[in-house]
């Protein structure tokens, strides 16, 4: 199995920049597409940015231009840089990990706290 280790949340003000880190242990190779979720209190866990084995990208209209997810060369970490910052990205982040067919569940990391406040 994949276990997902999640390191960089933290404290920020508004307009500054965090960068989330994602390591992959286990078998890698079980793995397919990455991405990071988030989920604020009050409202559903949503999908902030995906990316692909291929190396393809989506995000979530709210964080296009100023986040920016990335996959090293081995797929062993996945990362979020998270530039302009604003009050409204505080929320729980979740490193999550697809794997190669649709009826496997999903891997998640432990989630990290990212709070933007002055």
């Amino acid at each position: 199995q994949v276990r997902l280790v999640e390191s960089g949340g933290g404290l920020v003000q508004p307009g500054g920049s965090l960068r989330l880190s994602c390591a992959a242990s286990g078998n890698i190779f079980s793995i397919a597409a990455m991405g990071w979720y988030r989920q604020a209190p009050g409202k559903q866990r949503e999908l902030v940015a995906a990316i692909t084995s291929g190396g393809s990208t989506n995000y979530a209209d709210s964080v296009k231009g100023r986040f920016t997810i990335s996959r090293d060369n081995a797929k062993k970490t996945a990362y979020l840089q998270m530039n302009i910052l604003k009050p409204e990205d505080t929320a729980v982040y979740y490193c999550n990990a697809k794997r190669p067919t649709t009826n496997q569940a999903d891997y998640w990391g432990q989630g990290t706290q990212v709070t933007v406040s002055s």
